[in-house]
């Protein structure tokens, strides 16, 4: 497994995909908080807070998460690299959970520069400190799970194509469908005795728990809950290749 998470780890920034990443989300997030005038501008808000971080963040990993997972799965299949990995003594799950790994430490190493932010606003403050710090770190926690699960389902998108731009498209579709499409369709008329079950099945109500300061057990049992589903259903999926290939 850990030759697994090396090699991804090191594709990753032999490239210039890991970069590209940390760049795109740091930047993205800089512009709309520093930059550009409006409510998600610090300055202009009047306050002390980074909530626009927590609020861009899901939006932005939503393309960006598939987009770095996009070709794991798939570009092994295409080009005949998977059979190797199936050579070598190690099990369907190694191979996922290596992969899976060195995605979510991607999206890590894209959040840690996020503490500028953070220190930036904390010293910015009138008193300096001044902004909720329970409920500051708890969204970033919140933010690491959510990004975490954007990666299961990306490896799964990957492991049902061998086209990367198709397994992109179909990540991001599940991913928005588990960020906000449960809460949209808990509003459908004759489904209102049942809007609090359907919108706990999203992540966005989980997410925004966690936001608050407070780390629910029950949030992280649905984060680790999603997470294993989707990377159990990438490992039935990779089984029945084997299966077809041996048939």
């Amino acid at each position: 497994m850990f030759a697994i998470f090396r090699k991804e780890i090191n594709g990753f920034f032999s490239s210039l995909t890991g970069y590209v990443v940390i760049i795109v989300f740091l930047l993205i997030n800089s512009l709309f908080m520093w930059v550009f005038p409006g409510e998600w501008n610090i300055f202009d808000r009047g306050y002390a807070g980074i909530d626009t971080l927590f609020y861009l963040s899901p939006w932005i990993f939503l393309f960006l998460v598939p987009a770095v997972t996009m070709r794991m799965f798939a570009d092994e299949k295409r080009s005949g690299t998977i059979e190797l990995i199936y050579s070598r003594p190690i099990t369907e799950r190694g191979i996922i959970y290596g992969k899976y790994l060195a995605s979510v430490s991607l999206v890590l190493m894209a959040l840690l520069p996020g503490l500028i932010y953070y220190i930036s606003v904390y010293l910015l403050g009138e008193p300096a400190g001044n902004l909720d710090k329970g409920g500051t770190w708890g969204a970033f926690i919140g933010l690491f799970f959510l990004a975490s699960v954007y990666a299961s389902v990306g490896l799964f998108a990957s492991s049902i194509t061998d086209n990367q731009v198709i397994a992109f498209i179909i990540a991001v579709m599940i991913c928005f469908i588990l960020f906000i499409g449960f809460d949209s369709f808990a509003y459908l008329p004759g489904l209102k005795k049942l809007d609090e079950f359907i919108i706990g099945i999203g992540i966005n109500e989980h997410y925004k728990s966690i936001s608050r300061g407070v780390i629910d057990l029950n949030d992280i049992v649905y984060f680790t809950a999603v997470v294993i589903f989707f990377n159990e259903a990438t490992r039935l999926q990779l089984l029945s290749r084997k299966w077809k290939k041996k048939s």
